[in-house]
């Protein structure tokens, strides 16, 4: 008889626990999980402003896009890779960093090695993000607050590594096509006909690794942006938050920094 009545109170309990359905997330358990993903930004709060960024570095003409901005009174922003075109613990890629960074420029993650992040898994994706904020601070000893996910791919997995790590993910406005095959003068004359529709402001992707960005279309886009009276920020400064987490002094190189 207890044998029976134990089988009939087993069955009633599984059959209510299927039968009852689980209660939807409340407001606040949606709240918390908004909450862990990083904020992802496409353009700039600040009116009249333009946030020239160039991605793919460190490589051999950072120091010359660096310098022409410098020399127009303009903070650009360099997205920087650990080894893509070249290994960022070289010799002439550090000295090229730490002068672009004494000159007043943003130097934020474009991770370790462009792979694209919506593809990886949560292990895979740390990884390629803390090894080159570990390199930023080692070389400048800053700890980065940005992201540009290479290809701008990402999902949710993303939002929440790079919001475990302390990073917003930055996207752009407006490409100048020297990454997709445009020729020098119809990079020219996207950044004229954007300087003529005249947009309250830009977040401009271009790349650091095209001598034909350095030489020809930089100069250019300077020149006509700045005849249609826009002002020129960092990333940071056109979002109005600040620049690094924190700044320190840097490392002393060691075997240990290499790709």
């Amino acid at each position: 008889m207890f044998a029976r009545f134990s089988s009939f109170v087993t069955f009633v309990y599984i059959s209510l626990a299927v039968a009852t359905p689980l209660p939807d997330p409340s407001p606040e358990i949606e709240l918390i999980e908004r909450a862990s993903l990083a904020t992802v930004y496409s353009s700039c709060k600040a009116a009249n402003t333009v946030a020239l960024t160039f991605d793919d570095g460190p490589y051999i003409y950072e120091t010359q896009i660096s310098d022409l901005l410098t020399k127009n009174g303009i903070k650009g922003t360099f997205f920087v890779n650990g080894n893509n075109y070249d290994c960022i613990y070289d010799d002439r890629q550090i000295n090229s960093l730490k002068h672009a960074y004494a000159a007043g420029h943003l130097v934020a993650s474009h991770t370790w090695a462009h792979k694209d992040l919506s593809t990886l898994s949560f292990d895979q994706i740390h990884d390629e993000m803390w090894r080159v904020e570990q390199a930023l601070s080692r070389i400048l000893g800053v700890s980065t607050a940005w992201m540009r996910p290479p290809y701008g791919n990402y999902n949710d997995l993303v939002r929440q590594v790079a919001k475990q790590r302390n990073q917003s993910l930055v996207l752009w406005d407006f490409d100048s096509g020297d990454s997709t095959g445009s020729t020098v003068q119809q990079s020219e004359d996207a950044y004229k006909q954007l300087a003529n529709q005249h947009p309250s402001n830009v977040l401009a992707l271009n790349h650091e690794t095209y001598k034909t960005t350095a030489d020809s279309v930089l100069p250019y886009t300077i020149k006509t942006l700045k005849a249609k009276g826009y002002k020129f920020a960092t990333v940071a400064e056109c979002l109005g938050l600040p620049a690094y987490h924190s700044t320190g002094t840097p490392g002393k190189k060691d075997g240990s920094w290499t790709c």
